[in-house]
């Protein structure tokens, strides 16, 4: 017998036991659809932080901090620091290694910004020039914040709006589902840097205790400053990026402002001696520094460590998360399997029962010439087009699925992703039918072999 004639009568052996056949399908199809959409998940996750790294400055980007980084620190004034801050000279440092082709500072600092009768809170970030277009921020309108503009110019997240609340009523987008009424591109508004300053002086507005527990003494209010948007980040408030929760802003400029309003006295968040004064530079944040090829990164990294800082690369972090994604993939797919395993059992029923009423057809095979190697073909063959159909049917099944899930979730913005949160790529499509026609040929190797291993002549006599 050639191929055509074990398909044809495979085909026809299927066709003849519709029902029974369908409903071993329907277990494949189960299977299938379990396992596809359960990677799928772990998947879409994967993908999402893909699309984070790359936004956060890609495999190239070293964060740069120092040790003890954003905690408050004092020394006398004659005792050697021993703490590594990011300055100026580090920068400096940086940029002069080889393989670095930018290194910037970077300043963050939370702040208040008042419209009217709504306040709200935000992390201004604040960058040179370059570093802002390094990051290829995605622009609804507007432009990136100009340098040394004389007024601070902002450039607002698109989830910014939904952090003003109403001052009165402390009612703001979460608790009434309505944005505030404020033009961020057309309006202009207040900026507080000392948050305590403010607050205590609402407190005194209102007869009370300051903030920092004094009474009756009349506080200094803090400095509001005028700002106005360069432009808005793309996206509505149900839309996330990396860049949503984030105001961004020039550093020189800030720096500017920061140096005017806090004569004097120390900055909040910088380090001061124990007598509480500031030192005279400003210390930032972190660095970060880009490197001209992602083989580079690792030595650039641990040079910097040398010298005494803290690194953080996205290469170091998308390994981590990679095998923790590993692990996820691993116990979402083997849960899914159990149900591939179920349709697997029932498969070898299939075809044991098939056998048991094809004895008699299998001995007249035999008897007429048929080998033994034919007659195992056409059981697996059989075997191998319900794990196909279930295949076929069961990705279908997923695609359909997955598109739900999608849906329910805001395409992911309801779990913090951005973007799907279930991904199908065609490659575990042609996985899972290769692994479903694989299933199906391995129930229906012991139910072929048996089948082989009737003698003819009492499966001829068989009733």
């Amino acid at each position: 017998m050639n191929w055509n004639d074990l398909l044809r009568m495979s085909i026809s052996n299927l066709r003849r036991r519709k029902l029974r056949t369908f409903l071993t399908v329907l277990g494949v199809l189960i299977g299938t659809a379990s396992i596809v959409v359960m990677i799928s998940l772990g998947l879409g996750m994967q993908q999402s932080l893909y699309r984070e790294v790359e936004q956060s400055g890609g495999l190239t980007t070293i964060r740069v901090t120092g040790a003890g980084a954003g905690e408050y620190m004092y020394y006398s004034d004659d005792q050697e620091e021993s703490t590594k801050y990011i300055d100026d000279k580090l920068i400096e440092r940086l940029a002069e290694m080889e393989h670095v082709t930018l290194a910037s500072p970077v300043y963050e600092m939370s702040v208040l910004l008042l419209k009217g009768q709504y306040e709200g809170w935000a992390e201004l970030v604040a960058m040179t020039p370059e570093a802002l277009q390094s990051l290829n921020i995605p622009l609804a309108e507007g432009t990136l914040p100009e340098e040394n503009s004389g007024q601070l110019e902002l450039l607002y997240g698109n989830w910014i709006l939904t952090n003003f609340y109403e001052k009165n009523s402390y009612e703001g987008y979460y608790e009434t589902g309505e944005l505030p009424d404020i033009d961020l591109m057309k309006d202009s508004l207040f900026l507080i840097t000392d948050q305590d300053a403010y607050y205590n002086s609402q407190n005194q507005s209102f007869g009370d205790e300051g903030m920092d527990g004094s009474s009756g003494q009349p506080q200094k209010g803090a400095a509001k400053h005028v700002v106005k948007a360069s432009g808005l980040v793309e996206g509505g408030p149900e839309d996330y990026n990396a860049y949503s929760y984030y105001v961004y802003c020039d550093l020189s400029t800030l720096k500017q402002l920061l140096k005017k309003e806090y004569s004097g006295r120390a900055i909040p968040g910088q380090p001061t001696t124990q007598s509480g004064k500031s030192y005279k530079e400003l210390y930032y944040s972190y660095a970060q520094v880009k490197v001209d090829d992602i083989d580079n990164v690792n030595a650039v990294a641990s040079a910097i460590r040398e010298m005494g800082y803290g690194t953080e690369t996205n290469a170091e972090y998308l390994e981590s998360m990679k095998s923790q994604f590993a692990i996820v993939q691993a116990v979402l797919g083997g849960i899914g399997a159990v149900s591939l395993l179920v349709a697997a059992i029932g498969i070898a029923n299939t075809m044991m029962m098939s056998i048991y009423e094809r004895t008699k057809e299998i001995g007249v095979m035999k008897v007429l010439g048929c080998s033994l190697k034919n007659i195992r073909q056409m059981f697996l063959m059989e075997a191998a087009f319900i794990g196909l159909l279930g295949g076929i049917a069961g990705n279908i099944l997923s695609f359909g699925m997955s598109a739900v899930i999608n849906f329910v979730t805001g395409h992911g913005e309801m779990m913090g992703f951005d973007g799907n949160i279930s991904y199908i790529p065609l490659w575990l499509v042609l996985l899972s039918l290769g692994f479903a026609m694989m299933v199906g040929i391995l129930a229906g190797y012991f139910p072929a072999k048996r089948a082989m291993k009737l003698s003819p002549l009492a499966a001829i006599r068989n009733e």
